[in-house]
């Protein structure tokens, strides 16, 4: 289906009310708390992105902005807890109800075996699109492994968190560059961090009966930010605190992860995606006025 089509029955779902309170183009209040002082990432230039409030079990358990569109995320935002990395492998992956129609649950919900898919497929990704992906697998953007809370970690297995990325991805460079962040935040940042998980797109898809389904991310990067940090942290780890950020090329093994200052990411991604010149990750980059 043309883009353009997806474009309308995207605007005529709106229009007739089929997204909730949890999900729209006005930031969902419950989930201000997942974002450095309440403030989204500005500078997304797309207007039919939308924020996906991700509920489970009764609680708001992280943040995402979301293209209804080309079925992906655009970025994920959640709250790094000290953690000891352990993934959860036995939870069923789930989607995004109020994507689809104010008449489902606010929570995400999993999967049901044979579930006609027609009002979800339009508005998201399905089963279905990852199940004939051969050359890509299913990637979270908020992982399970920076939560410690068993209920946060389940909530990451959802397709609204989940980005095609190529074989070796989740194994590679990547996931070491996460299980560093992981002792990196364990050891020096006191309390809590904000973390935002996003990509770039370059127009490439992936398809299903002869249909364009899932855009493929070019890029995958990450920032965080620690308000509360260790001022007495080794000089290597000083100098990337109260944040940082990396990048790296969605490429089989996930290629080199490139670490760098938020400001530089915030440059790089003004040349190569869809945001304008006043795009800024955290609100004043993470740099607290003395």
């Amino acid at each position: 289906m043309p883009k353009l089509v997806h474009l309308l029955i995207c605007l005529q779902g709106i229009a007739s009310g089929q997204v909730g309170a949890a999900v729209g183009r006005a930031l969902p209040a419950d989930c201000q708390v997942f974002l450095y002082r309440g403030v989204p990432p500005k500078g997304l230039r797309d207007p039919l992105l939308r924020y996906v409030c991700q509920q489970y079990r009764g609680k708001p358990r992280f943040l995402t902005l979301y293209d209804p569109i080309d079925h992906v995320p655009v970025y994920s935002a959640y709250m790094f807890h000290k953690t000891d990395g352990l993934k959860t492998m036995d939870v069923p992956w789930m989607f995004e109800p109020q994507l689809s129609s104010i008449t489902e649950s606010a929570e995400m919900q999993p999967f049901v075996q044979g579930y006609r898919h027609q009002l979800l497929q339009e508005a998201q990704a399905v089963l279905e699109d990852y199940a004939n992906a051969v050359n890509f697998e299913r990637g979270q953007l908020n992982p399970d492994q920076h939560h410690d809370n068993p209920d946060d970690k389940a909530a990451t297995y959802s397709l609204t968190n989940v980005v095609p990325q190529a074989p070796g991805f989740r194994t590679g460079p990547w996931n070491d560059y996460k299980e560093k962040i992981r002792q990196r935040l364990n050891n020096y940042c006191g309390g809590m961090a904000y973390v935002v998980t996003g990509i770039t797109l370059s127009g490439r898809m992936t398809w299903r009966d002869g249909k364009p389904r899932l855009a493929v991310p070019t890029l995958v990067w990450s920032a965080y930010c620690c308000p509360d940090y260790d001022h007495s942290a080794p000089v290597n780890i000083y100098h990337k605190l109260p944040a940082h950020a990396a990048y790296t090329h969605n490429i089989p093994g996930s290629g080199k992860v490139t670490e760098l200052s938020v400001q530089n990411l915030q440059n790089l991604l003004k040349q190569v995606t869809f945001v304008d010149k006043n795009f800024q990750i955290f609100m004043d980059d993470c740099v607290q006025s003395p």
